[in-house]
């Protein structure tokens, strides 16, 4: 089985933005069986559904809503069958895509940190009706996005390492391969490697 994330059903790629300013939950989780060739949609109305991630066991998928500032994981057996919870909330960054890296650790890639100019959009819809207006008529909108990296997080969901620059925006998926950490960008032609065991994260708190 095969189980990933639709953003928006509304909107395409090159509008995510708009859809962001949107703010309605126009995203799914789905499923695609290959041998019956069926789809289906798992969960409805998720706010810009973003990156999937099946857990080690089996049990169940963790997937992101970038609006939300936060990682769920909806339930694939089990008396919790069907059912949805949050695996962290309340992220430092906006979401954008997770991957398991077979050591016992998520990483979720954070596009931005939650910049003063993001919470007022995010809080107040007439603010993001005024920037989707600015994109639509003005040929863009204020460069909102910074300090960008990657949160790694374990099994339960708790935070245990934090790589972050204020150079950095849009970083849309990041995972550790041996001692590296690459992170990658839909948007920059590049692909970044950091040697975590020379440049190792501080501690959380």
């Amino acid at each position: 089985m095969l189980y990933f994330t639709d953003a928006s059903h509304k909107y395409s790629l090159k509008d995510f933005i708009s859809d962001i300013l949107g703010g309605r939950p126009h995203g799914r989780l789905m499923s695609y069986n290959p041998t019956t060739k069926e789809t289906k949609v798992l969960v409805h109305n998720l706010y810009f559904a973003n990156g999937v991630a099946v857990s080690p066991d089996q049990n169940f998928v963790v997937f992101c809503e970038t609006v939300m500032r936060r990682c769920r994981k909806y339930y694939l057996h089990g008396s919790k069958k069907g059912s949805v919870e949050n695996f962290i909330d309340h992220l430092p960054g906006l979401p954008d895509n997770i991957r398991y890296d077979g050591e016992g650790q998520y990483w979720i890639a954070l596009a931005t940190e939650v910049t003063p100019y993001w919470d007022l959009a995010l809080r107040y819809p007439f603010i993001r009706k005024v920037l989707a207006i600015v994109k639509r008529y003005a040929a863009g909108r204020p460069h909102m996005e910074k300090n960008a990296g990657v949160l790694a997080v374990n099994l339960n969901g708790e935070p245990t390492a934090h790589y972050s620059d204020p150079e950095l925006f849009l970083i849309s998926t990041g995972i550790k391969i041996g001692n590296y950490l690459y992170c990658g960008s839909i948007v920059n032609p590049y692909i970044i490697r950091l040697d975590v065991h020379k440049h190792p994260a501080h501690p959380t708190t």
